[in-house]
């Protein structure tokens, strides 16, 4: 069983997931480190959903309509963009 994650910020969990990544993708860790660095990754990611969620969310709140007034509007990703294709720098 996995221990509870630190609740992190998500620029610090996604450094984490990197980190893991990095050291998972080495094999110079034995099967029971990579085993506990997947488990940690697993939590890493959904908590970094959540942010994401939660950002949506507050996004959706505070949209402000044609007339000024504010309006409660679902998030849409901009066109030709699909939830697991990465941002491209």
């Amino acid at each position: 069983m996995s221990k509870p994650v630190k609740r992190l910020k998500f620029e610090e969990a996604m450094q984490r997931l990197d980190a893991i990544v990095t050291a998972l993708e080495s094999g110079e860790i034995g099967i029971e480190d990579s085993i506990a660095k997947y488990e940690e990754a697993m939590n890493l990611a959904a908590q970094c959903r959540q942010i994401l969620d939660e950002a949506e969310q507050r996004i959706q709140q505070i949209q402000i309509n044609a007339a000024g007034k504010p309006e409660c509007v679902p998030f849409e990703p901009p066109a030709g963009a699909s939830a697991t294709e990465e941002p491209s720098v």
